[in-house]
């Protein structure tokens, strides 16, 4: 927001900083035919970004013809060698000579004058809001590359902060099933119910869970039929400061280190 920015904006009717706005990447499933749904609502994404804004594509022209676009590679097949145009025609099931694609930059033109490049509400909400994109098992195989992380999620809007928040409660039902099976805490929720909320096993396991992953008290609480958060934070509060409490702690901590 200094000078220069200051000159920016007011040469060019803005405001903010020149840069602002954070660079966006969501992962996208695309490595066998079954995936092919979510490479496509990428591929349309991309390329009908200029008639959604109305720079090209219907009355604004060929949507090939917009210079920061990369679907004039699929018009004169010259694609650099970072960008295989396979991939897509692949995803629409289109050859990959001069016929799929010039089905495939009939099919955008088409879209483009017809409505202006909308994309599906569906495809949009997943796109914007979604930290990947593709089916839970590729959530799944995600989530097993995040190492444990021990800090709080970061906002609502943070991509990252979504994939933390879903590891940590993924990890914490990892410690719970480790720490009920070496106790002997039943796992229902029927069964947690009927047990007072201050059991040392239910302890236990929120203790580990706090100092091992980012998941809210709420959930913690409610998933161990504690109470309330307050009530179950303090129990863990009179746990760690015991030794005898440490102590078994520290014996679960081993248990949880070794291999299931």
């Amino acid at each position: 927001m200094g000078r220069f920015a200051q000159a920016w904006n007011f040469r060019r009717q803005r405001r903010g900083h020149v840069f602002q706005g954070r660079y966006k990447a969501v992962p996208v499933t695309g490595e066998r035919a079954a995936d092919a749904h979510y490479f496509k609502c990428v591929a349309d994404y991309i390329h009908l970004n200029p008639a959604r804004a109305g720079l090209a594509g219907g009355p604004h022209g060929s949507l090939a013809s917009y210079p920061w676009s990369s679907l004039r590679h699929y018009a004169k097949n010259d694609a650099p060698d970072w960008q295989p145009l396979d991939r897509v025609l692949d995803a629409f099931q289109l050859d990959h000579k001069s016929r799929g694609r010039r089905a495939y930059l009939l099919w955008l033109e088409k879209r483009a004058a017809a409505d202006s490049g909308k994309i599906g509400d569906e495809a949009m909400a997943a796109l914007r809001h979604g930290w990947y994109l593709g089916e839970d098992g590729f959530k799944d195989r995600l989530l097993n590359m995040l190492k444990p992380a021990k800090t709080k999620p970061r906002s609502r809007a943070s991509h990252a902060g979504e994939a933390v928040k879903d590891f940590g409660m993924a990890e914490a039902e990892r410690i719970i099933a480790r720490i009920s099976a070496e106790t002997g805490l039943p796992g229902s929720a029927e069964e947690l119910a009927v047990l007072r909320k201050g059991d040392p096993r239910k302890v236990a396991c929120a203790a580990l869970v706090k100092s091992q992953t980012a998941v809210p008290n709420e959930w913690l609480a409610t998933r161990l039929a504690m109470g309330h958060p307050a009530s179950m934070s303090k129990h863990v509060h009179n746990l760690r400061r015991d030794p005898a409490g440490r102590r078994i702690l520290k014996k679960h901590e081993k248990t949880l280190k070794s291999k299931d």
